[in-house]
């Protein structure tokens, strides 16, 4: 049996985005609990970084793709390359519109 993906989140503790960097964490383990090997935070020597990669392939980085993600697109990024034909239900609803504020309710 291969062994499961395992995502990493590269983050810059100088810019205080260790609690962001562990509520996405949070995200991606509640919503991929079965399709992932592990999950680890890694504080960068390299200030302003924040790359997350599922193994070594980048699926987020901060400068390349203009800021921090939306929780939804990042859960569809990642399930493009554990669980490709999965459903994200309400995740998946708002692949159109990236830039719509999320409800709450």
């Amino acid at each position: 049996m291969p062994s499961k993906p395992k995502v990493s989140i590269e983050y810059c503790p100088r810019c205080g985005w260790l609690l962001r960097a562990a509520w996405l964490a949070q995200e991606l383990l509640t919503t991929f609990e079965r399709d992932l090997g592990g999950l680890e935070l890694v504080p960068s020597e390299v200030s302003g970084t924040f790359e997350i990669r599922v193994d070594a392939e980048v699926v987020w980085n901060r400068q390349a793709d203009h800021g921090f993600p939306q929780a939804a697109d990042l859960k569809r990024r990642v399930r493009d390359r554990v669980a490709p034909g999965r459903s994200l239900g309400h995740s998946d609803a708002g692949a159109s519109d990236a830039s719509a504020p999320e409800k709450s309710g």
